[in-house]
């Protein structure tokens, strides 16, 4: 596949060449002066953008599956119960993590294209009287399914309810391509990683922890060493790491920031919402339907998208990718299949998206799908062409 193509993924997204060249550094001594200088504002600009000005950031070496395993071994002990919706493939892995470190785990089951249910959260939390739940776990953006949950709701259940626990949120997916409000929401821990929004490499799991999380380790027992939290805020106040860090990634951080905080947060947030929306005046004009299953769960950052009866997503996406040289996401779970993704996320632009939408339609020509070609480019182009005016004046 020529590397001149964009991929159409969500995760890791395309590395605008200005990133790149931000990570070809040479090596740099970690317990310099010089490293401080470098380390200290990338989490300060952190902060900004998980929403938190109370909230510590703690990064590791590790994808976003790390930073889960950091929020949940510095804040709980064996045995203890997590209350968590299963709504996709995500939030299914992190209940398996947590099984796999003996927590008791109480699932609420949600149908595939669904969001995480407050209302369902506020009656298993007013009936929890003795508060044996110690966390409740939400994944912000289902990146299998294209579905974003309402966190603020699910803190309001937990309000309601009186209840103590800590509220932990995967906002992998999200983070830096859809408002993220940490202090606002009343989330005590946030994960989110370097590969998505923050369009770089994958190898940088970010962790922001609320007071109250950081408190939470006084008592937590589950076994940590590597992901210890004490280990990295207690390097980080001194301008260190209590081992090798990922120097490049550190770089490439500070300058992908940078490029957020000059196109600015709200014009970011408002580019990947014009973005999706014409991902989804497509997938109505080629006659299809989205996996989420009302407008107030769309993405902004990915579309899962049914394939009519009688065709297999798989084919369809490896068609695109042996034919025309280019990446889209398949089904997983239980999409497999059924589904094909299309990522819209990080270092993208309109035009950008048109030539993936152009291409996964040429694919479904190509295997026959009851889809007429340029139906669902033309219905993008008249939301591209009818909203560039407002997007250009947001951006100046």
């Amino acid at each position: 596949m020529s590397d001149q193509n964009p991929v159409f993924i969500p995760g890791p997204t395309n590395i605008p060449d200005r990133l790149r060249r931000a990570m070809q550094v040479q090596t740099q001594d970690h317990r310099s002066p010089a490293f401080a200088a470098t380390l200290a504002p990338v989490l300060a600009g952190c902060k900004t953008v998980f929403g938190t000005k109370s909230g510590e950031i703690i990064t590791f070496p590790a994808s976003g599956t790390g930073g889960w395993e950091a929020a949940i071994t510095n804040s709980l002990s064996p045995g203890d119960t997590v209350l968590v919706a299963r709504n996709g493939m995500f939030s299914h892995r992190w209940i398996d993590m947590c099984q796999r470190h003996g927590l008791d785990v109480r699932v609420i089951e949600c149908a595939w294209g669904s969001g995480a249910p407050a209302d369902e959260f506020a009656v298993a939390l007013k009936a929890d009287t003795d508060h044996a739940i110690k966390a409740v776990l939400v994944t912000h953006n289902e990146t299998a399914t294209g579905v974003r949950s309402d966190i603020a709701a699910i803190r309001a259940a937990m309000n309601g309810a009186d209840h103590p626990a800590l509220l932990m949120v995967d906002c992998v997916s999200s983070l830096a391509s859809m408002p993220f409000e940490m202090d606002r929401w009343g989330v005590d821990l946030a994960i989110s990683g370097s590969q998505k929004g923050f369009m770089l490499t994958t190898g940088m799991a970010i962790v922001a922890a609320s007071p109250k999380a950081l408190s939470a380790m006084d008592t937590a027992q589950l076994p940590r060493t590597f992901f210890d939290f004490r280990d990295m805020l207690g390097a980080t106040a001194q301008g260190g790491f209590p081992y090798t860090p990922p120097l490049q990634l550190i770089h490439g951080m500070a300058e992908s920031l940078t490029m957020l905080f000059d196109e600015g947060l709200d014009n970011v947030y408002a580019r990947h919402t014009r973005i999706a929306e014409g991902v989804r005046e497509a997938v109505k004009g080629w006659g299809l339907s989205l996996v989420a299953r009302s407008p107030d769960l769309y993405s902004d950052t990915v579309s899962a998208i049914h394939v009519p009866e009688g065709f297999d997503s798989n084919a369809l996406i490896d068609h695109a990718f042996t034919t025309y040289g280019v990446s889209f996401g398949v089904g997983l779970g239980e999409l497999n299949g059924r589904a094909f993704r299309i990522g819209h996320l990080g270092s993208l632009t309109d035009t950008m998206a048109l030539s993936g939408l152009a291409t996964i339609e040429m694919a479904m020509a190509d295997l026959n799908y009851p889809v007429r070609l340029g139906s669902g480019v033309i219905a993008a182009q008249e939301h591209y062409r009818a909203t560039a005016k407002l997007a250009l004046t947001k951006a100046a």
